[in-house]
């Protein structure tokens, strides 16, 4: 079922054009003439519900103004837009029932209150009934480890644990739409954890459907089975995370721990290239890069067992870090 659909999406963002000169900053706020940037362009594409999907691109792609629509808070310059059937800016409050949303950079937590008092005010704004927000609560501290600074005011809360509250304060009224904008920028590697396995039980126990946007590519390779590329307000990319790895990564690399004392003399395999230069490379390891669609695995190992005294052999796959740096830096716009 069809829970978000995005058609053609646009977004402009129009301001006063700057006048240089004497009283230029008067003459600017009343000037007629004005500078247009369209930050979303034409963007299109449809989740269905219960999908965990990693929204991606550089600042200033359009990732958050398009969150920024799809919950309402800005109104689109032209397309369509239905979330849950409601076109979110028109049905504000009908739409704020049925989404979740953290951003990183900001909190809806009380500052001054304990994080118990926050979590029982956003509740009683969703009209959360009392024996569903105590088992929700409950649900919740288990999961995000949140019993040691439920009584703990919110500004004396660390990043890691703040973060925790707002997921829970977020989804407390257990809507079916989750939006997070940078969940774990700046955390520690326990706090992520906690935070990705949180939003790995919200989406396949309860079914959550959740669009995730982060820098952090090892949220995504962890917890999303499809992404969405965009670049310059465009999607450059619709698909599954592993096929997009095999298209623009075809590659595999064999790491080749030599036995101590041996020398690498090479191996006579066509298409296999000898990596040089390879950061953090410790001497007696070789890594070898091959395409395992035109020269197979086991004649590649073969050649180097023939030749060479082995203590270890591994193979790394592509990260999607390293993809989709490639995709930026090679100015590709046009990927199916």
């Amino acid at each position: 079922m069809t829970i978000i659909k995005v058609d053609g999406l646009v977004k402009e963002f129009r301001r006063p054009r700057r006048i240089n000169g004497r009283f230029g900053a008067l003459r600017t706020l009343f000037t007629q003439q004005h500078t247009v940037t369209r930050a979303v362009d034409e963007i299109s594409f449809s989740l269905n519900e219960g999908e965990l999907v990693g929204y991606l691109g550089p600042n200033g792609a359009g990732k958050s103004t398009t969150i920024k629509m799809l919950t309402g808070i800005l109104q689109p310059t032209a397309g369509e837009l239905l979330v849950s059937g409601i076109v979110p800016w028109r049905e504000r409050p009908r739409n704020a029932l049925n989404i979740g949303v953290v951003f990183g950079q900001r909190t809806q937590l009380w500052w001054d209150l304990p994080l118990r008092d926050s979590l029982e005010l956003i509740g009683k704004l969703y009209g959360v009934e009392t024996s569903r927000h105590a088992a929700n609560t409950a649900s919740f501290t288990d999961l995000l480890g949140l019993q040691p600074f439920l009584e703990t005011p919110v500004r004396q809360l660390s990043l890691g644990q703040r973060m925790r509250g707002d997921l829970a304060a977020a989804m407390i009224h257990e809507p079916r739409i989750l939006y997070l904008d940078e969940p774990t920028i700046g955390l520690d590697v326990v706090a992520k954890a906690r935070i990705r396995a949180f939003i790995s039980e919200l989406n396949q126990q309860r079914g959550t459907t959740v669009i995730l946007t982060t820098h952090d590519l090892d949220d995504v390779e962890q917890l999303c089975r499809r992404i969405l590329l965009i670049d310059e307000g465009r999607v450059l990319y619709d698909g599954d995370v592993a096929a997009l790895k095999t298209r623009y990564a075809p590659h595999r690399r064999l790491i080749v721990h030599l036995a101590e004392g041996a020398n690498w003399n090479g191996i006579d395999v066509a298409g296999v290239d000898t990596e040089k230069d390879v950061p953090n490379t410790p001497p007696g390891q070789v890594v070898l890069r091959f395409d395992p669609d035109t020269t197979s695995v086991s004649r590649v190992v073969g050649a180097v067992l023939d030749r060479h005294h082995v203590s270890d052999l591994s193979f790394a796959e592509p990260d999607l870090e390293g993809v989709v740096h490639r995709i930026y830096s090679s100015g590709d716009r046009e990927l199916p």
